[in-house]
């Protein structure tokens, strides 16, 4: 039998894995903002509360995750689930020796951040620097990055080139030949390279804002 935490759980985990809080995943998914919020588990007496059947159908329907996928995430076992991630200053991140050639975290010299419900083993986290994602991110939030997750326009991303520049940014478009890259800030440019002059590029899962 699923339990309560279980349930819940795979909803934090859900909303992780597609860059979203609890509050963003019901908004985006057209249910009030505090369905999910952590005090909306509970009555004021202590009796659990329980997602509905209709709320989840909803949350799929708007992340595009699939049922199978829910369900892996509804019954990982509690080892299979991190408590930390590998944590760098994206600044830091550019200076070489951290990532394998595939963007996978490597080397020394990560710190560490706690962070459950990270269903990605390769997952790890950075700190951004800078403004050119603001309102949406700030100097010095902490984001999720997923190396192995596929990409989609309209994502956030990491992005490190050949040259060795890491940026955050939002994926506009890609080609074989070009990839376009957004800046949230309006005082910042947007960016197009040729695919041949890029690393690695890596989908934000989760960002603390």
């Amino acid at each position: 039998m699923l339990s309560h935490t279980q349930i819940w759980a795979a909803i934090d985990a859900l909303a992780a894995r597609y860059g979203l809080t609890a509050s963003a995943l019901a908004r985006k998914a057209g249910l009030d903002a505090t369905t999910f919020n952590k005090s909306k588990r509970q009555t004021p007496d202590g009796r659990l509360r329980w997602p509905s059947t209709e709320s989840v159908a909803k949350v799929l329907d708007a992340t595009g995750a699939s049922l199978d996928e829910f369900m892996t995430l509804l019954t990982a076992r509690k080892g299979e689930v991190r408590s930390t991630v590998p944590l760098i200053g994206l600044a830091q991140a550019g200076t070489g020796g951290f990532f394998d050639d595939a963007g996978f975290p490597t080397g020394a010299g990560w710190d560490e951040i706690a962070f459950p419900n990270v269903p990605d083993e390769n997952a790890y986290a950075l700190e951004i620097s800078g403004d050119s994602m603001l309102p949406l991110l700030r100097d010095g939030d902490i984001v999720i990055v997923s190396p192995g997750a596929s990409v989609r326009r309209g994502d956030r991303v990491v992005v490190k080139t050949v040259a060795g520049e890491i940026f955050a940014k939002e994926l506009r478009r890609q080609t074989a030949r070009t990839i376009e890259l957004q800046s949230l800030n309006p005082e910042h440019e947007d960016l197009v390279f040729d695919m041949k002059d890029i690393d690695w590029v890596a989908r934000i899962m989760w960002s603390s804002q």
